[in-house]
């Protein structure tokens, strides 16, 4: 008879696996996981607030002005300084827990369910242009892995579980439980079935709940009125779509260049200086973009445009309605500066809520400029709504989160088919300029992106090294064929790798290379490896992703290939060992 665990996990373990069976559990680890990243989202939000509400207290009022420029360098500065206590990297959300399901197995460090929150609420909360969306769903991710690692989860429940923390993080922030689903399904390329989809949806709406008990049945965005569709209006939604694309293509063209730029830079003190500076003074220059510009989206869906411009320096100088679309025109090109110059700095936040405020911002400008000039007369708000759902399909890749998210924050259907013209409008043409998004653009170069490809994305999660096969008996070119033949005698492989006196690879032999002559003695002397050997059809590098050593395989026809690090033979990979693990992890996956 077994033993029975002595520690207090180990013997919930134990009753577990007796009384609740594995489908029933994972059902209500989801709801576990909704509830407390639905928990998480709403801590995080109030304590920015918090932050932001001190900063602009009566205590600091007489000199918030002065200090616009000080207060998001002294955020990112104490990031920095919380970085350095964590002592491991604290990045942007939603790649990291992407990259935790391609090549760490689901399994996401302990540090992380706390990392994202602490230092996020400093660079939000002293003003850094960036959103709380990338770490809460970090945050939550890492909840949901460690908590699959304690409860003995398998590969694709752990996957689940980082799934149903997305989906409850998101519900929670926007109180939109259907497009924090979809939202999932998009980017973390989840298998849309029954086993996956009801952990999601209790996540989801247990997240939204947690959200409404705490904080009220409130959303997000807030705004007066919005106006029934109009056939007539629809040339110019298409236009718009068009429009957030070519914005997208900026935004994503903006941040990968300076993302470069700042990964070039070692110290981080520099880049807080650069960066911190750099965004210090735009914040200075344009108010707007102070914090995550929640409260600018809302005002622009109101029509109250000029409550947002008036902030500016050049509003003292200037006035009028060019003005006032100048202004808002660099709002859209201006945000993801500010975005990219917070993160760029070392602050820790995400691009989501950047991409919310470009695109009202553009949404509201191209509608108010058609109504300054005469050409047509729509609402702002209509279009302020659409813009932001253009600018989610474009930037992030996800055109049904866009469309069901708008839907549900507006609370109704008046506005879906405006939203599914714009975000297929956004995402075609993005797609089309841009093949990944900002969250799987790295992830895609280096191999490591999990797509709705399944054949694609089990080759991302195999690993070279678990194939590669060293039995195999090594050779010299110098070796005769008597010497040859005696090292044939010792090994059950038909195949020999052979190398010079460096350990690099100059050929490979087969049995089948010497198998005529091999019991001809006269010829042991005087026949050598080297006149026997041949180059292989291909080698594979150490590094090389899965879908490259599959292309090789496929286009030499060989059986196998051999493995190389800068020239030095590694060992084997053979097609029938491939497709066995390939065969394993299918399994799993599925």
């Amino acid at each position: 008879m077994a033993k029975k665990p002595d520690s207090l996990l180990g013997k919930f373990l134990f009753w577990r696996a007796r009384n609740i069976s594995q489908d029933r559990f994972v059902l209500i680890l989801s709801l576990v996981v909704g509830l407390i990243s639905g928990l998480v989202a709403v801590t995080l939000k109030n304590t920015t607030h918090f932050i932001q509400q001190f900063i602009r207290s009566d205590f600091l009022n007489q000199y918030f002005n002065l200090y616009y420029f000080a207060f998001p360098i002294i955020g990112i500065g104490l990031t920095l300084l919380v970085k350095s206590w964590i002592k491991g990297p604290v990045g942007e959300g939603i790649p990291s827990a992407l990259f935790s399901i391609s090549r760490r197995s689901g399994f996401i460090k302990s540090y992380k369910m706390y990392a994202s929150v602490i230092t996020s609420a400093f660079t939000v909360g002293f003003g850094g242009s960036v959103g709380l969306e990338g770490p809460t769903v970090s945050t939550g991710s890492a909840i949901g892995s460690n908590l699959g690692r304690m409860m003995h989860l398998n590969f694709r429940q752990r996957i689940l579980m980082i799934g149903c923390a997305t989906a409850g993080a998101i519900a929670a922030i926007f109180n939109a439980p259907i497009a924090a689903i979809i939202f999932t399904i998009e980017i973390f390329s989840l298998d849309l079935t029954l086993a996956s989809l009801v952990p999601l949806l209790i996540a989801s709406v247990s997240g939204a709940v947690m959200s409404i008990f705490i904080q009220g049945n409130d959303h997000l965005f807030h705004y007066s009125s919005i106006d029934a569709f109009a056939v007539s209006h629809l040339p110019w939604y298409a236009l718009l779509g068009v429009l957030t694309a070519l914005v997208s293509v900026y935004f994503n063209k903006v941040y990968f260049y300076f993302d470069a730029f700042f990964t070039g830079i070692e110290s981080r003190w520099k880049k807080l200086l650069l960066g911190g500076v750099s965004l210090g003074l735009l914040i200075w220059l344009v108010p707007p973009l102070y914090g995550e510009g929640y409260a600018t989206i809302n005002a622009l869906l109101n029509g109250q445009a000029f409550s947002v411009v008036q902030q500016s320096l050049v509003m003292d100088w200037f006035e009028g309605p060019y003005i006032v679309i100048g202004l808002l025109l660099g709002l859209v090109f201006i945000k993801i500066l500010a975005a990219v110059f917070t993160m760029g700095a070392g602050g820790v936040g995400g691009i989501f809520a950047p991409s919310l405020f470009v695109g009202s911002s553009l949404g509201f400008v191209f509608a108010y400029a058609l109504n300054t000039w005469g050409i047509a007369e729509i609402n702002t708000t209509n279009f302020a709504l659409v813009g932001m759902a253009g600018l989610m399909a474009g930037v992030l890749h996800a055109p049904l989160t866009a469309i069901f998210m708008i839907a549900e924050i507006t609370a109704g259907y008046n506005l879906f088919l405006p939203l599914m013209v714009v975000s297929a409008i956004s995402y075609l043409v993005t797609k089309n300029l841009m093949p990944y998004s900002i969250y799987n653009m790295q992830l895609a170069k280096r191999g490591d992106l999990i797509t709705h490809n399944k054949d694609q994305a089990i080759l991302t999660l195999l690993k070279l090294d678990k194939v590669i096969e060293k039995d195999f008996k090594k050779v010299s070119p110098e070796m005769n064929l008597g010497e040859l033949v005696k090292v044939v005698s010792k090994s059950h492989r038909n195949l020999f790798p052979v190398l010079d006196e460096n350990k690099k690879l100059v050929g490979v032999l087969t049995l089948d290379d010497f198998r005529g002559i091999m019991f001809e003695q006269e010829r042991y002397e005087d026949t050598f490896v080297s006149e026997l050997m041949s180059l292989p059809p291909a080698t594979i590098q150490v590094n090389e992703s899965m879908a490259s050593v599959m292309k090789k395989f496929q286009s030499t026809g060989a059986w196998n290939l051999p493995v190389v690090e800068k020239g030095e033979y590694r060992g084997f990979v053979s097609k029938s060992k491939l497709f066995s693990v390939y065969r394993r992890k299918l399994m799993e996956f599925s």
